[in-house]
C-alpha cells in the first residue's frame, strides 16, 4: 500500500513478473533454485520442470529493454527465487540451504550498478526507505547533468549543491569527490562521468545517521549566526539536542532552521538538496 498509495503520485511504475513473462501459467507451481549459488538452476519444486534456460533468454532481452525506461530506482520482491535482492533461498543437490540472490534480480542490478534497487520489505523500516527514496531522487539529478554534454560550472553547481546531503552520508565520499572535481579538467570526460556517478551514488548509499545529520545542521546554523538572536539560537540548539537524544524527529529541527533559512535568503543553503530531497508530502524525515 506505501509503494502504490504513498509513493505513486511521485513515480511512473514499470510492472516487471520474469514468472509470468517467461510463459508460467497462472496459477503457477513453486519454483526454487537449485545448484551453484553463483549460478543456479531455477526448477519446478513439483514437476521438475527446468526454467533456467528460458528464464536467462528472458532476463538477457528483458534488462536491455528497460534501459528505454528510463527507470530511477527498482523495487524488488522479497525471497523471489527471480527478484529476491538478497538471502534467497538457494539449494545444494543435497538439499542443503545457502542464501544467494534472485536470478533477475542479480542480473537486474548487474546490469545498471548505480541504479537504487530494493526491496518491498525493506522499505517498511523508515531509515531504509529515507534512504532509497533519497537515492531515487538523486539518481535522476544525476542521469540530468550527464544526460547531454556538461560544463565544468554545471559540475560544480550540482557538486555544491549536494554538499549537505553527501555529507549527511558519507564525509569521506564528499572528499573524494571533491578532488575528483577539482582535477574535472585533466580528465576525460567519459572518464570523470563514470567515477564521479559511481562515488555520489556510493556515497548516499551509505545510512545518514543522527551523529552526521547533527553535524549537518551545525553547519547550516552557522550560517545564521548574524541573523539570529540568542533565545532563537538557544531554541534551535535545543531542537538539535532533542533530536540528538530521539526526543523528535530530523523534521522538527530542520523545519525550524529552514524558516529562518527562508527568512533571511541564505542563498548558498536554499540551493542545498539537503533542505529538499524528496517531497515533503512523503513525510519521510517524520520518521527518521
Amino acid at each position: 500500500r506505501y509503494i502504490t498509495d504513498v509513493l505513486g503520485p511521485y513515480f511512473r511504475f514499470v510492472p516487471v513478473c520474469p514468472e509470468v513473462e517467461v510463459g508460467m501459467p497462472i496459477p503457477r507451481e513453486a519454483v526454487g533454485l537449485i545448484g551453484d549459488i553463483d549460478s543456479p538452476r531455477m526448477v519446478g519444486e513439483k514437476s521438475g520442470t527446468d526454467w533456467t534456460e528460458k528464464m536467462h533468454k528472458y532476463i538477457a532481452t528483458r534488462v536491455k529493454q528497460l534501459e528505454k525506461d528510463n527507470l530511477s530506482g527498482y523495487i524488488l520482491k522479497k525471497d523471489s527465487p527471480s527478484c529476491g535482492m538478497k538471502r534467497v533461498k538457494v539449494y545444494s543437490e543435497h538439499r542443503a540451504e545457502r542464501k544467494g540472490q534472485g536470478m533477475y534480480a542479480a542480473a537486474l542490478m548487474k546490469h545498471f550498478p548505480l541504479m537504487p534497487v530494493e526491496e518491498e520489505g525493506r522499505l517498511n523500516d523508515a531509515r531504509l526507505r529515507d534512504n532509497f527514496i533519497v537515492r531515487v531522487f538523486a539518481y535522476n539529478r544525476l542521469r540530468e547533468l550527464f544526460k547531454e554534454r556538461f560544463s565544468r560550472k554545471a559540475i560544480v553547481d550540482f557538486h555544491t549543491a549536494n554538499k549537505y546531503l553527501l555529507l549527511a552520508h558519507s564525509p569521506g565520499h564528499y572528499k573524494e569527490m571533491g578532488q575528483l572535481v577539482a582535477a574535472v579538467a585533466k580528465i576525460s570526460p567519459t572518464e570523470f562521468k563514470k567515477r564521479y556517478s559511481e562515488l555520489f551514488m556510493a556515497g548516499l548509499k551509505m545510512r545518514s545517521t543522527t551523529k552526521k545529520n547533527v553535524n549537518v545542521l551545525h553547519h547550516i546554523l552557522g550560517f545564521l549566526k548574524k541573523e539570529l538572536s540568542a533565545d532563537d539560537k538557544k531554541y534551535i540548539l535545543q531542537q538539535i539536542d532533542d533530536y540528538q537524544n530521539y526526543l523528535v524527529p530530523l523534521v522538527v529541527p530542520l523545519t525550524l532552521i529552514k524558516h529562518y533559512v527562508y527568512k533571511y535568503d541564505i542563498e548558498y543553503i536554499k540551493n542545498q538538496v539537503y533542505l529538499n530531497p524528496h517531497p515533503k508530502e512523503l513525510m519521510l524525515r517524520n520518521h527518521v
